[in-house]
């Protein structure tokens, strides 16, 4: 299955099946959940949640989304605009991905432009 990306800056009221909405000014997507069920998914762009890739005609999206608040608990890829379905989450897998609070990494820069005394 293959998405469509639309360009816009506020998000439509009613979203169009196979189309990936895409807010740069507002830093997130947003799409119908591709297995069907006509649920919205929400992809905020930042540090710790979704980073977007665009070469020109196709998006990516990582990491992978999980449904795991839709009775469906889809879980897929945005590839290339392409989506990848990977396997579903056991409960367990789940819970510990929600426990485990997302840190920002802090990147540990050297000096190496000051004078050592």
């Amino acid at each position: 299955m293959k998405l469509q990306h639309k360009f816009v800056e506020f998000i439509p009221e009613q979203l169009e099946d196979g189309i990936l909405y895409i807010s740069v000014t507002y830093c997130t997507a947003i799409h119908k959940c591709v297995c069907g069920c006509n649920n919205e998914v929400v992809t905020p762009f930042s540090p710790i949640d979704w980073k977007m890739t665009f070469d020109g005609a196709t998006i990516s999206l990582s990491p992978s989304i999980g449904n795991w608040n839709f009775d469906c608990r889809s879980h897929y890829w945005i590839r290339n605009s392409e989506i990848i379905f990977a396997r579903k989450w056991t409960d367990e897998e789940i819970k510990d991905g929600h426990e485990k609070p997302k840190k920002k990494k802090k990147k540990s820069f050297s000096k190496w432009w000051q004078k050592k005394n």
